[in-house]
Formats: structure tokens, C-alpha cells, sequence
């Protein structure tokens, strides 16, 4: 299948502001795109893009003082299969573990993995190690807190979620990757596209997606503590340890947002052919 891919994110600045913005297709998708995927900036300077050292693409620039207006629109092809499941994943020892991992079983930003230990054993500790203990933490997650748009609040840690038990969507994900790492579990914080595909439409505004992955056996695996199920259509724009790391836009200066829009829909049959 076909995805319709593409934002429009307006901001008002009073003063010139550098800004480096986590907008485009992870590398790891650039082969399925269709159309180029490309920042267009409606005024700005110094612009250039490189490489973070988790493997995204930044795009940093010089944005001028009045209205900056950021947008894309592009296709991409994905499978139309849901996301895998693999319950005879194992988890690996800590010593046999790729090095490169390694850094997704600490304390981060956002996940206290030194202050939940005890809480993870304690909820996950005599489930049998691999893909089934990990989706018990998804399952859990998934029930205990309670999805709300008025709950965003982005300096809302695990700990807060796990006491507090409401969130949003990087709430329902930082929990869960916090109670893995605790457990031993290499976990990663992702975001990207995630449309309504294969499921009801939604009434609320497309917005971008979080999700988290694990890695089991010998490769990373999604997981998705907010909708708890094997989606279609994921487009990964980036991951790091923690929302933190992955901030869409990041500007060093005052920039007042106006206007945020997301597209993502699966192109019809009939439109398709014709790419």
C-alpha cells in the first residue's frame, strides 16, 4: 500500500531563533519512499542536515523573527501487514548483549529505571523471560493508566505515570520502557507517523505517534503501550532513550506555535495505480 505522508507546523517568532527540528523519515524507511521527503522552510538560514548518534536526521537552521511555517508532503510504500509478533522471542543476558544497546537499559530523562527496579520485579519478575514478559508490561500499562489529551505535560516522568496513572501517548511509553529496563530488557522510545488504518477512525486530530522497542533474540521489536495491538501503517521518524531525545522541534529561543497539522492516509487503490 500507498501512505500519504505530511505536517504543517506554524510558529510565530519575536526574534530570530536557531531551531533543529526530527522531521524527516527514519534512514531505515528512506527506501520505501515514493516522493522525496523534504523540509520545506517558508523563510530561513544556515540550513543543513546531519546525522544524530542514534541515527536520526536532524535538520537545524536560522529561522527570522515573524512567521515560520515548516511542511512536507510525501508517499511512502509500506507491506499493509501489521506489526509482527514473536512470542518465542527470548531476551539475552546483560553480558551477551550487542554494545550498542547497552545505553537502552539506563536511567534516562524521563524513565527512573534506578527507582522502579523493585516495582518491575514485583510486578514482572515470575513471568517467564522473553516476548510473553514484555507484553505483560505492555498489557499492564495499557490498563492501569487512563489516555487523556488534558494530561500532556512534558515534564511528567514513569514514576509520575505509574503514580498518577493518566497520560498521554509518551506517558503510556516512557512507563513501559522504564519497567523493562528495569527488567533487564533493552527498551528504546520511538515516534513517527501511526494513521488510522485497519482500525476506527479516530475523532481526534492526526497528530505524530510514540511507540517503544524491545530487543529480543537478535533484533529489535515494536511494542505499543497506548493501543496495546499490532498496527498497520508505522513510519518511524526517530528514536532515542526518551522523548528527549527525539523532540520533533527543538528551538533555542522563543518561538510561539500557531498551527500543527498532520496527514496520514492510506492512498486509494485508483490513486495508487497511477504512482
Amino acid at each position: 500500500m500507498l501512505i500519504r505522508l505530511g505536517y504543517e507546523i506554524v510558529f510565530e517568532t519575536p526574534a530570530p531563533v536557531p531551531f533543529v527540528a526530527l522531521l524527516k523519515v527514519h534512514a531505515s524507511r528512506v527506501n520505501d519512499l515514493r516522493k522525496l521527503d523534504e523540509l520545506k522552510i517558508n523563510s530561513a538560514t544556515h540550513f543543513e542536515c546531519y546525522p544524530d548518534s542514534f541515527g536520526n536526521t536532524c535538520c537545524r537552521f536560522l529561522a527570522p523573527a515573524g512567521e515560520l511555517r515548516l511542511s512536507n508532503s510525501t508517499l511512502i510504500h509500506d507491506t499493509g501487514e501489521p506489526d509482527p509478533v514473536a512470542p518465542w522471542a527470548r531476551e539475552m543476558p546483560v553480558h551477551r548483549l550487542p554494545k550498542d544497546t547497552l545505553q537502552y537499559l539506563l536511567s534516562s530523562r524521563y524513565c527512573e529505571v534506578d527507582r522502579m527496579s523493585n516495582i518491575a520485579t514485583e510486578l514482572f519478575g515470575g513471568i517467564i523471560p522473553g516476548w510473553n514478559r514484555v507484553q505483560a508490561v505492555c498489557q499492564w500499562v495499557h490498563e492501569k493508566v487512563t489516555f487523556g489529551y488534558q494530561y500532556a505535560n512534558a515534564q511528567k516522568t514513569a514514576l509520575d505515570v505509574f503514580t498518577n496513572r493518566f497520560g498521554v501517548c509518551r506517558d503510556f511509553q516512557h512507563l513501559a520502557i522504564t519497567l523493562c529496563r528495569a527488567l533487564n530488557i533493552p527498551a528504546r522510545y520511538a515516534t513517527g507517523y501511526l494513521g488510522d488504518i485497519g482500525v476506527p477512525v479516530s475523532p481526534a486530530p492526526m497528530d505524530f505517534s510514540a511507540w517503544f522497542d524491545v530487543y529480543l533474540e537478535d533484533r529489535w521489536w515494536t511494542f505499543d503501550a497506548r493501543n496495546n495491538q499490532p498496527r498497520i501503517g508505522r513510519v518511524l521518524m526517530a528514536v532515542g532513550r526518551d522523548a528527549s531525545d527525539v523532540a520533533l522541534t527543538t528551538s533555542f529561543g522563543t518561538a510561539n506555535l500557531q498551527q500543527f497539522t498532520v496527514v496520514t492516509d492510506e492512498l486509494p487503490q485508483h490513486e495508487a495505480a497511477h504512482i
